[in-house]
């Protein structure tokens, strides 16, 4: 799944208009329920902190949510302000149950949360900036 792609999905998905968002070069997105002037520094505090992976305690719970339509599953994790995209295309077959769905969405906001690269920032509140 590509950015274009991705954040598609997101407006989809995201169904409060007033709902700031931002997303990572790996498929995390981080809600930004009060934002501040710069969104994708908050996001990228929020991800630092909370996005991690870490085996046996809450930063490495998750559960996999299936999107409508074909546009892939939303793996959350232990915040609600944070889950992880898997485009239809990354597993395939077998390969494509809950487990290893949730096992790569893991991985992929891990990973998110070392690199910390924001590639998209949508400002909807009032007043928040838009990118």
């Amino acid at each position: 799944m590509d950015e274009f792609s991705r954040v598609e999905v997101l407006r989809r998905v995201i169904k409060n208009p007033e709902l700031s968002w931002v997303l990572f070069q790996h498929g995390t997105c981080v809600l930004v329920p009060e934002p501040a002037a710069d969104l994708a520094m908050q996001a990228t505090e929020t991800l630092k902190e909370d996005g991690p992976v870490h085996a046996g305690s809450a930063l490495g719970d998750f559960a996999t949510l299936v999107l409508a339509k074909n546009m892939g599953w939303a793996v959350t994790s232990h915040r609600e302000e944070i889950f992880t995209l898997v485009g239809p295309g990354e597993l395939s077959g077998a390969a494509a149950n809950s487990l290893s769905i949730g096992l790569l969405g893991r991985s992929k906001r891990s990973q998110d949360a070392s690199e910390l690269t924001v590639i998209h920032v949508e400002g909807r509140r009032s007043g928040a900036p838009d990118a």
